[in-house]
Order: structure tokens, then C-alpha cells, then sequence
């Protein structure tokens, strides 16, 4: 009951402001693209493929990260540091697993509209790559992830600027070190094996597998589902203990 209710809302609130979130959305992706695929990429081959090719799974994995993990943090934050309206929640005979659940199915939905507005906007200026059941499945489990993610920062924070320490030491690095506009490979082993432990590299690796050699590597799916179980966790022992 409680994920539908939530998820009921969630909607409602999407219906209301669609034009403002799919702009926010959908803004810094575009005008990644624009600089780095149109702007850079037209004559560079990476892999051998094409730039703009080589950075649309990349932007994708990149836009649900950001869409999922603000869609639910700043949801959860201001509730409960501003309006004061989360504790209604915690008082409220509910399950708080069912309430995590839905928050988080929530934030990686609005993730997962994210990437496909990045996928079709590719297609429209003729970026074509190649996509499946696989590929919406990844990002799908990259939206839950960050929104699980998000869900346990907005739980732990005290403060409007705690959340913005999150975003600035985990959140942004990981959007330019995980193989998002570059490959990997010429990266000293040291550093590349701590970039792999990221999640985002699992994410942006098998987008790129599917979207240019239709493959990928069913251990960054595990890694992955084990990223979500563990936030997952988490965000239901934070709100336990908030009580």
C-alpha cells in the first residue's frame, strides 16, 4: 500500500511540473553533447568508434545518476529539514521497508525518463546506437542505485550543506572519472582499479558494451545489485532510526 500511494504521488507531482523537470533533466546532457559530441567529437574516433557514439551511453548513465539521486534527496531533504513533514511518516503506522521502496521506485523512474529523453534526443540529430531490453534494464538498475542512494543521504544529513558535500565528493567525481567523455585504459592500474569499484563505471561500461558491440558483463550487473541492496539497507536503518 504504501509504495503505491508514493509512487501515486510521486506521479501526481510529476504531471504537475513535467516541463520544468524534463528541462532540468535534460539541460546539462544536452549541452554535454553539444560541446563534447558536436562540438569535439565530429572528427575523433575513440575504440574505434565514433566519439558521439562512444558518449551517449556514457551520458545516459551519467543523467540517471543525477535524475534519480537529486529526484529522491531533495525530496527526502526538505520533508524532513524544512517542512517538517516527514515526521508524519515516522509516526505513521506504516512499513518503513515498503516506504524506502517507494521513494526509491520513485527517484529511478524519474532517472530511467531521464536517459530515454538523452536516447531520443541522440536519435533526433541522427546519433544512432544500438539499444535493447538489456540496455533499459541497466539503466533502470543505474536509476535505483543512485536513488537508493540518495534516499540514504537525505535520511543522514543535518544540514541543506551536508547534502551538498555529497554531491560535491561523490556524486560529481564520479561523473568525470568513471569513463564518461574517455576510456580507461591508458589510466595508471592503480587508479583504474579504484575507478572500477565505482558503480557508475559498472553502469557506463555496459551501456557502452551494448550501445557499440551489443555485449556486456553480467559481473557489473551483480556488482550493481549488490550496490543497490546495500543502500537499500541502509536507507531503511536510517529510517528506523529517525524515529
Amino acid at each position: 500500500m504504501e509504495i503505491s500511494t508514493i509512487l501515486w504521488r510521486e506521479f501526481k507531482f510529476f504531471q504537475k511540473r513535467v516541463f520544468k523537470i524534463t528541462s532540468q533533466s535534460v539541460v546539462t546532457p544536452l549541452l554535454y553533447l553539444l560541446a563534447f559530441g558536436w562540438g569535439l567529437g565530429s572528427d575523433i574516433v575513440i575504440d574505434g568508434n565514433n566519439y558521439m557514439h562512444y558518449i551517449i551511453p556514457g551520458i545516459i548513465a551519467m543523467s540517471t545518476m543525477h535524475t534519480s539521486y537529486n529526484a529522491v534527496s531533495i525530496r527526502i531533504s526538505v520533508a524532513r529539514l524544512h517542512e517538517k513533514s516527514f515526521e508524519d511518516y515516522m509516526t505513521a503506522p506504516v512499513n518503513l521497508s515498503f516506504l524506502t521502496l517507494g521513494y526509491i521506485l520513485a527517484g529511478a523512474l524519474r532517472g530511467l525518463y531521464a536517459g530515454m529523453i538523452i536516447l531520443l534526443i541522440s536519435y533526433l540529430f541522427k546519433a544512432y546506437i544500438h539499444v535493447n531490453l538489456a540496455f533499459i534494464a541497466i539503466a533502470m538498475l543505474n536509476s535505483l542505485l543512485f536513488a537508493a542512494f540518495g534516499y540514504y543521504a537525505a535520511m543522514v544529513i543535518n544540514s541543506h550543506y551536508d547534502m551538498n558535500r555529497f554531491t560535491s565528493f561523490i556524486i560529481t567525481p564520479m561523473t568525470f572519472i568513471c569513463g564518461t567523455f574517455f576510456s580507461l585504459d591508458k589510466m595508471p592500474l592503480i587508479i583504474k582499479k579504484l575507478i572500477y569499484i565505482l558503480p557508475l563505471t559498472h553502469t557506463i561500461n555496459s551501456l557502452r558494451g551494448i550501445a557499440l558491440r551489443n555485449t556486456f558483463d553480467y559481473t557489473s550487473i551483480f556488482v550493481l545489485i549488490c550496490y543497490i541492496v546495500v543502500f537499500y539497507i541502509l536507507g531503511v536503518h536510517a529510517s528506523h532510526r529517525e524515529i
